[in-house]
């Protein structure tokens, strides 16, 4: 059968493009012993996908041109010869980006049946989601009573960091990029909510929203939102750097904070993290998080576009702030 793959057709230069990615088609093999194929129901678009774009070493390889990208994907099993993953069963592997694929079962893992969308395995129960538990409570350690302060609140990730602040008794101060998604975010039982893009000082904003000073940041993206946080800290404050959005499409060095003495000053811990490092701790995560999704004490945002072909359109989106939670892509 044929398979739909989209590629990585040229390197972006700033802002990526429609330009930069091509959508084929590839004849796939037939199955052999122990093989199985899979037909994609699910992928994941993320914004380190960006980092992955240039061509450079990092803690990760990055894509090549002319080759099928790749990403978080929920599949199910349509043909198989290997009776660990007989057919009908829901797989989730890094093999976004294509509408199908034979595999051999190596690093898929079976989803458990639930009740729940199997999408919530590439969102609150998949890399976002561990990744904001793992930031707030292994990298951060926040406790009862500290005061957290999210940048990129409404994303993937930034929604969860909040709702988890609030369920580990932290007041929580949000920084969103549009009244729209801070309303969401105050429905949510956000404690004060930041439109940085109607804010023309935001260290004196974040001073307003937490005049007692702020215990933990969680650093979704850099730039000007790290200085008014460094302004804004407590001594002894954690900053839990995730991610740096606002700087993966320069195409020049940015310029760092001017306050970085604020560092020594309030003798603040800023530490970075990657979650794949920590994902022994995943089964412990997904415990608590499928209890708190069960009970509805966190709510899963997503974003969906639908079809293979709509796939770069997602990706871009993430940098326009086009996505409220997860960024997904349903096939067809």
């Amino acid at each position: 059968m044929n398979a739909k793959q989209i590629l990585l057709d040229s390197r972006p230069e700033g802002m990526p493009t429609a330009d930069n990615f091509k959508q084929t088609s590839v004849k796939l093999p037939a199955i052999t012993d122990g093989e199985f194929l899979v037909k994609n129901l699910w992928m994941s678009v993320d914004p380190y996908m960006r980092g992955r774009m240039i061509d450079r070493e990092s803690y990760i390889a990055p894509f090549e041109i002319g080759e099928v990208l790749e990403g978080g994907s929920i599949g199910e099993v349509i043909e198989s010869n290997n009776a660990d993953f007989p057919i009908g069963t829901r797989v989730s592997a890094n093999n976004g980006w294509r509408s199908h694929y034979v595999t051999d079962g190596s690093e898929h893992t079976r989803l458990p049946e639930t009740p729940m969308s199997e999408s919530h395995f590439l969102g609150v129960l998949g890399m976002p989601g561990m990744t904001a538990w793992t930031g707030l409570t292994r990298i951060a350690a926040l406790k009862e009573g500290d005061t957290l302060f999210v940048s990129g609140a409404a994303g993937a990730v930034g929604s969860v960091v909040c709702q988890l602040g609030k369920l580990m008794g932290a007041k929580v101060v949000a920084s969103v990029g549009s009244d729209e998604k801070a309303a969401h975010l105050r429905d949510l039982g956000v404690d004060a909510v930041i439109n940085y893009k109607t804010t023309k000082d935001l260290s004196a904003a974040l001073k307003q929203a937490a005049p007692q000073g702020i215990d933990v940041y969680f650093e979704n993206v850099g730039g000007e939102h790290l200085t008014a946080a460094l302004n804004n800290m407590n001594d002894h404050g954690r900053i839990a750097v995730c991610g740096m959005i606002s700087q993966y499409n320069d195409t020049a060095p940015t310029p760092g904070p001017n306050n970085l003495g604020m560092i020594i000053i309030k003798k603040l811990k800023i530490e970075g993290f990657i979650v794949f490092e920590h994902w022994d701790h995943y089964p412990e995560f997904a415990k608590q998080m499928g209890q708190w999704l069960a009970t509805g004490a966190i709510k899963a945002e997503q974003t969906i576009y639908q079809g293979l072909e709509q796939a770069p359109a997602a990706f871009i989106g993430l940098f326009e702030g086009k996505n409220r939670g997860k960024m997904l892509v349903k096939l067809d």
